[in-house]
């Protein structure tokens, strides 16, 4: 399988729900928004996205099958599995806040093979492979230089609905501030992550994280050259629902700083 032209396919398939949903916008209806639970809000919009992406990978991979955060299809692949959100930042999106995206990854048997991350209100599409370095609209591009967590900007995620860790996450975040050039909280974590792989972060870190919000994210980071790891430092991410990002010559500042807390 030549995963380079795969993914080329992938970035046109996100440009096509990129559009749906940037027509949807003009004229979404608020009172159609559902509830899957507390602040975790879905719209016909997502389950429209959705269904395109999942049609337009059925064609280029049929034997594949899916990981979707609206489970419009719950078929399943022995070898492949597509990891699908289709539109990532669908509070911004419902509220019109100009940052949301589509997510989509390959998976192959346990690896992530492949990632896009198409930024919707900036036509910015990052994508990459395994086989190929990390791209922006066709770029190449790499993680930051910036050697320390003095001088990084910083991204993250605040919890919506599990607040568990609520008084751990608010002390990282306090020590955090303090430490760097700042915070960033865009409510996309799939831009969180490919706005790292270009340079733009230093660092995202974020808890209660889904298999669909980081996937495609974390392919595009590890293949612009940074580190995708896990609260301890281990590399699986995708079922650890914990997630720290960074250009890779911060990672043991911000482990030793998370560790604190978590």
């Amino acid at each position: 399988m030549n995963l380079e032209l795969l993914t080329e396919q992938v970035v046109e398939i996100s440009k096509e729900a990129g559009d749906f949903i940037r027509r949807e916008r003009l004229n979404f209806d608020p009172a159609k928004i559902e509830y899957k639970g507390l602040n975790d809000l879905v719209s016909y919009v997502d389950k429209g996205a959705e269904r395109l992406i999942v049609s337009g990978l059925e064609k280029i991979l049929p034997a594949s099958g899916f990981i979707t955060e609206e489970k419009t299809t719950t078929k399943r692949g022995e070898r492949f599995n597509w990891i699908i959100d289709p539109l990532d930042g669908t509070t911004n999106f419902i509220h019109g806040v100009p940052t949301y995206s589509v997510s989509i990854a390959l998976q192959e048997y346990d690896e992530l093979v492949a990632g896009v991350v198409y930024e919707i209100n900036l036509d910015e599409c990052f994508y990459a492979s395994i086989d190929t370095p990390a791209y922006l609209n066709g770029s190449e591009i790499k993680v930051s230089h910036i050697p320390t967590l003095a001088g990084s900007l910083a991204a993250t995620g605040f919890p919506y609905y599990d607040f568990e860790k609520q008084a751990a996450y608010i002390g990282l975040f306090t020590e955090l501030m303090r430490s760097c050039h700042g915070l960033r909280r865009l409510g996309s974590a799939a831009v969180d992550l490919v706005y790292t792989a270009c340079g733009r972060f230093e660092t995202f870190y974020e808890y209660n994280l889904n298999a669909w919000d980081i996937a495609a994210g974390v392919v595009i980071v590890r293949q612009a050259g940074g580190e995708v790891v896990n609260f301890k430092g281990g590399t699986e991410v995708i079922n650890s629902r914990q997630l720290l990002a960074t250009n890779g010559k911060i990672t043991q500042e911000m482990l030793t700083m998370i560790q604190k807390y978590f």
